[in-house]
């Protein structure tokens, strides 16, 4: 087994953009402008509030840096679309194997070809009004919490578990939610092997499949499972920054409508005790990607990866993080927490 990924050129970056154009808005030129011309009368300034004991050309240069960086920062908060490389699925067969820990000496983490594409993601924030759960696959909502240290397992168990299943019902009207799992992030620690903590996902994936997806139930619920299955139910994750803002390796949402199902792929994911499936994409220029930029810890994604319903609504999304080409130099390493939870609604009454 190999992993193996490609380069693509291909730009399909939206409404004939260039890769690197982020749409700097007009009233951000013309605030530069503005405090271009107030520069000439800056040596006029430092006179009146005594300021002159550095000359005057170094105030005007260090004033002219905070302006310039205060310009960056509004450019970056205005960042409509942004193109990114993510790593998709090249083939489908044979079919891919990822390990969810370290594998025997010799053998791949994960096998299958894999080929970078260049996609344009887009910020969510411009329309955040329009997205819901059964019709994109995935919303952003304010959600606060009492969890002090996110990387401390029987507090997250203890605290925020409960929180994350009243967030759900909130947003989805279910009648009962169950969280059976969490992870953590963070590249630093999870180098260093510390606190449980994983690097960022950076595949395009989706956590279940048709045929893993009840499976859960059975696995966490066995001796409910069967007369939970005759109703609908959902598995969905609640994704959030445990240190905000997220700038660097943020979550890419790809809209539930512009997903086939034929880009997707069964997977098996290989635990210690038992094989999952997990569904890897195949790369299609339909796809339609978003991100929220810069996000905080008082916001949460609710993202659904399974939908026993089939009548139109989203059932599934893929997701990656991927490397923002508008995050600062030096951004912090993400920090995240996503919790998983089984959803169910009760039986339709007419």
């Amino acid at each position: 087994m190999h992993t193996i990924i490609e380069h693509c050129d291909q730009d399909q970056f939206a409404n004939g953009q260039s890769g690197r154009d982020l749409r700097v808005c007009w009233d951000a030129t013309q605030l530069k402008t503005q405090l271009m011309e107030a520069i000439d009368s800056v040596g006029d300034f430092v006179d009146y509030v005594e300021l002159s004991s550095r000359p005057t050309a170094i105030n005007q240069r260090r004033l002219l840096i905070e302006m310039e960086t205060s310009i960056q920062e509004h450019e970056r908060a205005r960042i409509d679309v942004v193109s990114a490389r993510l790593n998709y699925l090249a083939e489908a067969t044979p079919k891919p194997v990822n390990f969810a820990y370290d594998p025997p000496p010799g053998v791949p983490r994960r096998s299958g070809k894999y080929v970078e594409r260049s996609v344009a993601i887009h910020n969510g924030r411009e329309m955040l009004s329009r997205f819901s759960l059964d019709t994109n696959g995935f919303v952003l909502t304010e959600h606060d919490t009492a969890v002090r240290d996110f990387y401390d397992s029987d507090e997250v168990r203890s605290v925020y578990y409960p929180e994350v299943e009243r967030l759900i019902k909130r947003v989805t009207g279910a009648e009962r939610v169950v969280v059976f799992d969490h992870i953590v992030r963070n590249p630093v620690l999870a180098k260093r092997g510390e606190k449980g903590a994983r690097e960022p996902a950076k595949i395009v994936h989706n956590d279940y499949s048709l045929k893993s997806a009840p499976r859960r139930v059975r696995d966490h619920l066995p001796e409910e499972a069967e007369h939970l299955l005759r109703n609908r139910f959902a598995e969905i994750n609640v994704w959030r920054a445990i240190r905000g803002p997220i700038e660097s390796s943020p979550l890419a949402l790809c809209d539930a409508r512009s997903l086939n199902v034929e880009d997707s792929v069964p997977t098996d994911l290989v635990y210690r005790d038992r094989v999952g499936e997990t569904l890897s994409f195949l790369y299609n220029p339909r796809h339609r990607w978003y991100f929220f930029p810069r996000m905080q810890p008082k916001e949460a994604i609710l993202l659904k990866c399974y939908d026993s319903e089939d009548d139109g609504r989203a059932r599934f999304t893929a997701h990656t993080s991927f490397e923002d080409p508008s995050s600062p130099p030096y951004a912090a390493p993400r920090e995240s927490i996503e919790v998983r939870a089984l959803v169910f609604w009760a039986p339709e009454t007419i």
